[in-house]
């Protein structure tokens, strides 16, 4: 196990959809026969680990000891090491909770297809198949504070110009369980993130300040700024429209709240500046945080300067008519003045 201290060394070396087909026929599969997968733990096995449950019993009784005011753990060596195998933990979840997706998606494609285009994000997808679940017409369905309001005006207008067949009843109940695995992933993730926004400031106050509790926890235990845990372009897809190669900088509030052209530069800038703050932490010098709030003030007034308009170029105005006569500079007049030369008109003798 790496000390704080040799982890910040390596830190700083690491520098349009179609949603209808023109005959709608994909409206008319039947899941009688479609192949689904037979069950839900054969793709998804994290839950069941030793590992899994240890670290959550783990997660549950320090946040226990935290709210009755307890320590957290005697060992600052053991409570570090935790941190550090709850952000593992915290990747493999997501990925889990992807898995799980799919295999909601695989199923409950048989009866709105279309719905997985319309709401893209796994955990929204989820709680919208679980309320839907077996309705024909899902008009009726009331996804208010589920979805936002326009997507949920898509979803009922795709819905209207389809024909949703129901599934069946063993099929619906994979689905329902595969939705609640998702949810009950996603809780336990917030449990480890409720974790670290607790002892984050503690092992790390200055680099949590810049990225937050939950990145910095993942900076530290993969060793990497920028490219670490990064997303590719995914193959057949156009380039266009995709993000550039992101890690985990890319999951900052400063970054998400940036416009998407000047992301790339705001995940640089904040890299930087993550550097400078572990070292900060490394040696303890500012364990108030002080110095990672003043990095991002100035973090956040060069976005506010590279988000300002350009001044506009001010227009000079003409000089305002005189009627005297200006004097002229230089030519003969000038040197006639100061006897540089005979006048015009006059011969030089000798």
């Amino acid at each position: 196990m790496a000390t704080l201290g040799e982890v910040y060394v390596d830190l700083e070396d690491l520098i349009d959809l179609d949603f209808l087909d023109e005959d709608n026929s994909t409206a008319f599969i039947s899941d009688k026969f479609t192949i689904f997968p037979d069950d839900l733990d054969d793709v998804s096995k994290l839950q069941k680990t030793q590992r899994y449950i240890d670290l959550m019993q783990k997660v549950e009784d320090a946040l226990y000891k935290w709210n009755r005011g307890l320590l957290v753990m005697d060992d600052e060596a053991l409570e570090y090491e935790l941190i550090i195998d709850c952000s593992a933990l915290s990747v493999d979840i997501d990925s889990e909770i992807l898995v799980v997706y799919n295999f909601i998606c695989d199923i409950y494609r048989a009866k709105f297809p279309e719905l997985e285009n319309v709401v893209t994000h796994p955990l929204d997808y989820a709680r919208t198949v679980k309320k839907i679940s077996n309705e024909t017409d899902i008009t009726l369905v009331n996804l208010e504070g589920i979805l936002p309001s326009d997507v949920i005006m898509v979803v009922n207008v795709i819905a209207s110009a389809i024909s949703v067949r129901p599934l069946l009843e063993a099929n619906l109940k994979k689905t329902i369980d595969a939705c609640d695995r998702a949810l009950s992933l996603d809780l336990a993730k917030r449990k480890i993130l409720n974790l670290f926004d607790i002892r984050m400031g503690y092992f790390a106050p200055n680099l949590s300040a810049i990225v937050g509790s939950a990145v910095a926890a993942k900076l530290i235990g993969a060793a990497g700024i920028q490219f670490i845990g990064a997303k590719k372009t995914l193959a057949g897809y156009t380039s266009a429209t995709s993000q550039f190669h992101v890690g985990f900088v890319e999951q900052t509030k400063i970054s998400q709240s940036t416009p998407p052209p000047l992301r790339k530069r705001v995940c640089e800038l904040l890299a930087e500046k993550s550097v400078l703050a572990a070292r900060m932490d490394t040696n303890r010098q500012d364990p108030r945080g002080e110095y990672g709030r003043t990095l991002v003030d100035m973090i956040r007034k060069k976005i506010e300067k590279w988000q300002a308009l350009p001044s506009a170029k001010q227009r000079k105005p003409l000089p305002v008519a005189d009627s005297k006569c200006k004097k002229k500079r230089g030519g003969c007049r000038n040197t006639e003045s100061y006897g540089i030369r005979p006048p015009s008109g006059q011969l030089r003798i000798g």
